[in-house]
């Protein structure tokens, strides 16, 4: 994928994003203001509450100097990470198709067309990470053909989109571009998208998806902690001002919801970074994981406004609710095969939420790899955890 100009980029990198939250967040645990409890009911508002009985929130430099005397690890690998060399170099694949700001892209192949679709909040290129580290690029010399639609950037157009635009317009004019049917398979949020994009089409009766794949799909959003979630939706009033003025929800803001969910998780990693071996292959996959993540993509508005109060608040999905273009979207009614890959340590998507979704599809093989959101389909053992067992389904329709 074409980098932006405010991508980031070796010597210039700015992450963890957004840095005064993390910082400020590592400042409070060594000041025994906040517990280690990863939920919203007790890190948020709370904790900023009691930074505010003390004082306002410390401007970086201020965090700086007042966490180096007492977590020097994590500053060094803050500055490590911020110091590394490598920079992403792959060659990006061929555009067979583009519409606005999205494009899908082909990675060739002889065998079935897989074509994946990545969430709306995160760069698409996390299926073809790295050298030695792509699902996309290792799937293409086994036996498959994939495709990835790159949401890109939402611009002008993007910002007045719902999902509904998403789904039943951009989504299914790039499934169009695909000359053959093919196996359909989302991404987190992704999932959510393709499932009811599959659908959709089932509905139509185009024989355009032959099989659906859901990587860490959510669906009960209430499983995982009923309150937790209604916390996430009660953000919206305080996120209206600046959805109002740029038409999106942006990438800082959508960074410290999930920060929220795990407060202390980017510190203990950056801590771990920081006594690594520099050179290893594990801080190079690191340093391209934390290059992604801070890479986000700014959500636009009308969907952060239906995500927010009508999955995490509402929980439209699990209770029947959520619809697109008039269709109820029912995992239940889903007549194609369905493969489910649950990591059993994700902490974006509880395992609960996605497991709930499984339980609804009438033809469903079901794997829980010992991983992490990211972990399972990029991380150092992607490839037994998911990249084969998911190639063996594919092959399995044939």
């Amino acid at each position: 994928m074409s980098p932006r100009p405010e991508a980031p980029a070796p010597l210039s990198r700015r992450g963890p994003r957004p840095l005064l939250l993390h910082l400020g967040l590592a400042w409070m645990k060594s000041n025994g203001l906040s517990g280690e409890s990863p939920n919203w009911s007790s890190v948020w508002p709370a904790s900023w509450n009691e930074m505010a009985k003390i004082g306002q929130i410390p401007d970086p430099k201020a965090a700086l100097e007042a966490l180096l005397p007492v977590d020097r690890e994590l500053i060094a690998g803050i500055a490590a990470y911020r110091r590394a060399p490598y920079e992403r170099a792959l060659r990006e694949p061929p555009v067979i198709w583009e519409e606005g700001e999205s494009r899908l892209l082909d990675y060739g192949g002889t065998g079935p067309a897989v074509l994946f679709v990545p969430s709306l909040i995160n760069r698409a290129y996390i299926l073809d990470l790295m050298e030695d580290g792509s699902m996309l690029r290792w799937l293409s010399d086994q036996g498959l053909h994939p495709y990835l639609l790159d949401w890109g950037w939402p611009g002008a157009v993007e910002r007045q989109f719902s999902l509904t635009d998403y789904i039943a317009g951009r989504l299914e004019r790039a499934l169009a571009a695909v000359p053959e049917p093919v196996v359909l398979v989302g991404y987190c949020m992704g999932g959510l998208l393709a499932l009811a994009a599959a659908l959709r089409a089932q509905g139509a009766g185009t024989g355009r998806v032959r099989g659906l794949g859901l990587l860490a799909t959510p669906w009960d959003f209430h499983a995982g902690g009923a309150e937790a979630a209604r916390r996430v939706a009660e953000t919206l009033p305080a996120l209206e001002p600046v959805m109002q003025f740029s038409g999106t929800l942006p990438i800082d803001a959508l960074n410290s919801l999930f920060t929220m969910v795990d407060p202390h998780g980017v510190g203990d990693k950056f801590r771990d970074f920081a006594g690594q071996d520099k050179a290893s292959a594990r801080a190079r996959r690191f340093v391209a994981m934390e290059d992604w993540l801070a890479d986000g993509v700014p959500l636009a508005a009308p969907v952060a406004r239906e995500t927010l109060a009508g999955w995490y608040g509402a929980n439209a999905p699990a209770r029947g609710q959520w619809r697109v273009a008039g269709l109820a979207v029912n995992p239940a009614s889903l007549e194609i095969p369905a493969f489910c890959a649950i990591p059993a340590r994700d902490r974006v998507v509880p395992a609960v939420s996605a497991q709930a979704l499984a339980r609804k599809l009438p033809q469903v093989n079901v794997i829980e790899p010992k991983a992490g959101h990211v972990g399972m389909v990029a991380g150092a053992h992607a490839e037994s955890s998911l990249w084969r067992p998911f190639t063996a389904w594919v092959h399995s329709l044939c």
